[in-house]
């Protein structure tokens, strides 16, 4: 049984709510003001009724591991998790805040610290960062055009990586490298259906954003 750190919706919302990507540059109020009642509002609740019900707004670190003007380009292998995946890409390391992040289920448990917690577990469960990195909240994600993503809501980092040394630790399920934006730029317009909804929202941002 897991728990994951939810918000009701309109705990979070006033009266509309975000489609794509928004940027803290350009919306730093809006964004602050999203990430306060997280904050505040925010519990742990079983996944699978969180799942169901979209008047939950699950919270997913999503960040994005970058270094030299580079990003990380990960892409799922057919060994690994779901099929529907299989060979996605993405340029976003993240999942759920899980209960070991906080101090308990009550709302606002661990305040902030949660948050930044299940960030950075986050990250280092997926990869090896064998140097420092600097963690940089810029923007949220929101998709509201599907049932996955109506149940979610991005909190949108920036890991800058003193080095490339980098690695991914679940070898059978993933395998990623650092490329240019203009790559990502390249494979996106050739192949938008190889990425996942959230990575696809986000490129055409990334200039703005490093």
């Amino acid at each position: 049984m897991e728990f994951v750190y939810v918000v009701k919706r309109y705990d979070l919302f006033d009266l509309s709510f975000p489609h794509g990507f928004v940027g803290s540059g350009d919306h730093a109020t809006q964004v602050a003001t999203w990430s306060e009642r997280i904050r505040a509002k925010g519990f742990f609740v079983e996944r699978r009724w969180a799942e169901q019900d979209s008047s939950f707004k699950q919270v997913i670190p999503y960040n994005l591991m970058t270094h030299g003007g580079e990003v990380l380009l990960l892409r799922r292998l057919a060994s690994g998790g779901e099929s529907r995946l299989h060979g996605k890409l993405s340029i976003g390391v993240g999942g759920h805040i899980n209960p070991v992040d906080g101090d308990d289920g009550s709302p606002g448990a661990g305040d902030e610290d949660v948050l930044d917690a299940g960030c950075r577990r986050e990250l280092e469960e997926e990869l090896h960062i064998d140097d420092p990195y600097e963690l940089q909240p810029v923007g949220v994600i929101n998709d509201e055009s599907g049932d996955v993503g109506s149940v979610h809501f991005g909190l949108v980092n920036v890991a800058r990586c003193s080095t490339p040394a980098v690695t991914v630790r679940e070898t059978d399920m993933l395998e990623g490298n650092f490329v240019t934006l203009d790559a990502l730029d390249e494979l996106l317009a050739a192949e938008p259906a190889r990425f996942e909804t959230w990575s696809a929202l986000i490129i055409p941002h990334l200039r703005g954003l490093l």
